[in-house]
């Protein structure tokens, strides 16, 4: 497994970026690699509700599901990803921070099946990958704020 952590400021009401993140029909409004994502559950979005996301260039093959293990508004967002070539565990926190909101990622991320041989590759390409997908959730949020 590879681990990778980071933070980033956003210029945004707490709740406001927790409920963006929290439900991942969201994502593709932020992150240019995820083309879909539909809610698989029913009711609303909390712990236990599950997703299914697509990567840019994977089609259904590539599909990966998201369950939210912990639901803890707006503080903590613990989820489980699951595909035929990854698996990753990680939380998100929220922290208020002058005005703004400072999100935490904490992931531990792994290739499986025939990709498993890739796994290193994660130590240097991940990290980039993550701070991307929150740099483009920043600029979307505060994209209406300036």
């Amino acid at each position: 497994m590879t681990h990778i952590a980071g933070e980033i400021l956003i210029d945004a009401p707490i709740d406001e970026v927790f409920d963006m993140v929290a439900d991942e029909r969201n994502e593709p409004r932020y992150n240019p690699r995820i083309v879909r994502a539909e809610k698989l559950s029913e009711g609303p979005v909390g712990a236990g509700a599950r997703f299914v996301a697509e990567p840019k260039g994977m089609g259904a093959r590539g599909e990966i599901t998201l369950t939210i293990l912990e639901y803890d508004r707006p503080r903590r967002l613990h989820t489980g990803v699951r595909s035929s070539y990854l698996q990753v565990d990680g939380t998100v926190t929220f922290e208020d921070d002058e005005g703004g909101t400072r999100l935490r990622w904490d992931w531990d991320m792994g290739l499986v099946g025939p990709m498993r041989v890739l796994s290193p590759v994660l130590s240097f390409i991940g990290p980039a990958w993550e701070r991307r997908n929150w740099v483009g959730l920043k600029k979307h949020l505060e994209s209406g704020r300036q």
